[in-house]
């Protein structure tokens, strides 16, 4: 067969539309969510009338980056993913590293940055390419080897409602309790079997407390606590003391390998990141000193789900679990995860999401739906789910009248808490 003969269909326009969706105020290690969520919606449009669709962050400087990217792709072979990767290179060469100031996916580098940027453009190919076979993405990743895919409550604390603002639907969480009524809620809601706290914004002892009142409410549920890093190791060892038995990993407790190496040594429990090990260059300091026994990959940053596959396989490796990091996300990156999640043949553990945090907003015609805490993996051609054109218009108004162009969530919470702190290895 010749190469014009075995030509797939090329990119004519890739089109890059920022959005903003409402977030309720979440508290975290680095201050507390604003108002709106950002996101960047891409879809790459044929010459064959398909198109494939991807999704990534929002701020400002990585919208830029997206938009270099997008213009350099018309005449793309949507199958040549090498192809889309070279572009994506060429169109960021010179660019600085882009990071973000939560500060909570860890740090920034020139190979994350492009990684990133070239993330949701292999998403948008892998999902054209579906369509153009009419076989879903996980065929195209290898196969399924699970048909659902497990997903966990994400339990934040919270106030009721943004300061100035009518109290939210979800409403307060900021001692025990509070964080039980959110738990019953959402497991009620969505049948979740696995729970996981975001810690780092109360006293060590509080959130301690709260794994206790967690355990007492759901003995047998799967829990995790999640303090992005906030402790010094000596806090870390005291907390696995305190919860030891109860918890299914604890989560990036103290800062970097080192850190997170101190504490592996005198805890019973895995240790799970996404903030140490966020690069292939950290596998191997981390692994060979056992700082980690848990990575949870994110496509967003590992660079597409074929990266986060190399990922997984390296994991395997060396015994170390695979799970899913989450981020405020919509409907196409929630399906990519489950597409990967599918065709990932160990996970361990149940994924991340904040998909209930958005309360059905969506720029999906369909979104998937949680059923005993589970999704299916979709069976028909690329991710499985439309753009809906109409949200994704109020959903782009949003982001052009919020007056929000970057996640910052400790000027936000300064707004509000003056001497409000931020930094690793706070208590």
């Amino acid at each position: 067969m010749s190469a014009a003969a075995a030509r797939g269909p090329r990119v004519t326009e890739a089109v890059v539309t920022p959005v903003a969706f409402p977030d309720p105020p979440l508290l975290n290690a680095s201050g507390v969510h604003q108002p709106w969520a950002l996101r960047t919606i891409v879809e790459i449009r044929t010459d064959e009338g398909l198109y494939g669709l991807g999704e990534t962050y929002g701020d400002a400087a990585h919208l830029a980056l997206v938009r270099r990217t997008a213009a350099a792709l018309p005449g793309l072979d949507v199958f040549d993913l090498a192809d889309a990767y070279r572009r994506t290179a060429a169109a960021l060469d010179g660019a600085a590293a882009s990071g973000d100031k939560h500060g909570l996916i860890g740090p920034a580098t020139r190979e994350k940055t492009l990684l990133q940027v070239y993330s949701p453009f292999e998403v948008a190919c892998l999902d054209a390419q579906g369509k153009a076979l009419g076989r879903p993405v996980s065929d195209l990743l290898g196969g399924r080897f699970r048909d659902e895919v497990p997903f966990s409550a994400y339990l934040f604390y919270k106030w009721a409602g943004h300061p100035g603002a009518a109290p939210d639907s979800f409403g307060e969480a900021l001692d025990a309790d509070g964080i039980v009524r959110q738990a019953r809620a959402m497991t009620e809601r969505y049948g979740f079997e696995s729970i996981k706290l975001k810690g780092g914004t109360r006293a060590p002892e509080e959130e301690v407390a709260a794994v206790h009142a967690l355990r007492a409410a759901f003995p047998t549920h799967e829990l995790r606590l999640d303090p992005n890093a906030a402790w010094t190791v000596e806090t870390s060892l005291q907390v696995a003391t305190e919860t030891r038995g109860l918890l299914e990993y604890l989560e990036d407790p103290a800062p970097g390998i080192d850190g997170m190496a101190a504490v592996a040594r005198g805890a019973a429990m895995p240790l799970a990141t996404n903030m140490c090990v966020v690069a292939f260059e950290h596998i191997a300091p981390a692994f060979t000193r056992n700082a980690v026994q848990v990575v949870l990959a994110d496509h967003h940053y590992w660079g597409g789900l074929r990266r986060s596959l190399e990922l997984a396989a390296i994991c395997r490796t060396f015994g170390v679990g695979v799970s899913m990091h989450s981020n405020s996300h919509l409907g196409i990156s929630l399906a990519a995860m489950v597409h990967l999640a599918g065709a990932v043949p160990v996970l361990d553990h149940a994924l991340d999401t904040h998909t209930p945090w958005q309360d059905g907003t969506d720029i999906v015609e369909h979104p998937l739906t949680f059923h005993g805490g589970k999704v299916s993996v979709p069976t028909t051609p690329g991710l499985g789910v439309a753009l809906d054109r109409d949200a994704l218009a109020r959903l782009h108004e949003n982001y052009t009248r919020c007056g929000i162009t970057e996640r910052d969530d400790t000027t936000y919470m300064r707004r509000f808490v003056p001497d409000f702190t931020v930094g690793r290895a706070k208590w």
